[in-house]
């Protein structure tokens, strides 16, 4: 498996893209505005989308998408989500109202695009790629993702506090190689990031101490206006795990 970082910051502007990953050539993990730096010909091959939660630096460019290769292909991209999820996007984005509703265009029988409904802990599998979504802990329902390709796995926790779940989950990983993990906020914005249900560099360092397994750190969803702060705190408090901040275009093979 391949995984390209195409968004990885907690905001825009300049360089910096909201959360999006493309798996192999087919697969997005999340579709924030990091998907507006694939091709034609990468988005035409895109299959699968699959959101870890609702908000929307992470849904913003599903609408896009869809609109720009829907008549292109031969058959629908599926979303793939919690069912909360998947209400908020059929109620409150693909409601005819904010953007249309693909999975009636051109019709029920043959749209655009489709939605399957998730269950943390229960596996997707498309070929030899297992998907499975793990427990979170954020302002709406939401998961992350375990990306297993058999030799090994990499784990994205999406937007995430505190949660035992989350971690008991990812200590059962055998193979567990790549550990992606959010702190949004730098420590000064410790009670927003409790109140908004993220982490800053204090809260997950108490949780890197329930972590039982190596892996590689890396962290996602850095303010761009405070990012070398927060990479500052983090280092102080957790440096032991060599932790490095996610990039544009890096590149997972596992």
């Amino acid at each position: 498996m391949r995984l390209r970082v195409l968004g990885c910051s907690g905001g825009i502007g300049g360089q910096d893209k909201t959360t999006a990953m493309l798996l192999d050539d087919d697969i997005l993990i999340d579709a924030g505005t990091g998907v507006s730096s694939l091709s034609m010909d990468e988005l035409l091959k895109i299959d699968h989308i699959f959101v870890t939660h609702s908000h929307m630096d992470h849904v913003a460019l599903i609408p896009l998408l869809v609109d720009t290769v829907g008549f292109l292909r031969q058959k629908p991209i599926t979303i793939h989500a919690l069912a909360e999820t998947l209400t908020v996007l059929q109620e409150h984005l693909f409601n005819w109202h904010l953007w249309p509703d693909f999975t009636k265009i051109p019709n029920s029988d043959v749209p655009y695009m489709r939605y399957d409904t998730l269950s943390v802990g229960q596996s997707i599998h498309l070929g030899n790629r297992k998907i499975t979504p793990l427990p979170a802990n954020h302002a709406v329902p939401a998961v992350g993702y375990q990306l297993d390709s058999g030799r090994a796995s990499l784990v994205f926790s999406g937007d995430t506090t505190t949660y035992d779940a989350l971690w008991d989950a990812i200590n059962q990983i055998d193979n567990l190689k790549y550990l992606i993990v959010e702190s949004a906020f730098c420590n000064q914005r410790k009670e927003i990031a409790i109140r908004s249900k993220h982490l800053c560099p204090s809260l997950l360092a108490e949780e890197l101490k329930k972590l039982k397994r190596p892996a590689e750190l890396y962290i996602t969803h850095l303010k761009p206006n405070e990012a070398k702060q927060t990479m500052q705190e983090i280092q102080q408090s957790i440096g032991h795990y060599n932790p490095k901040a996610l990039a544009n275009g890096q590149l997972f093979e596992f």
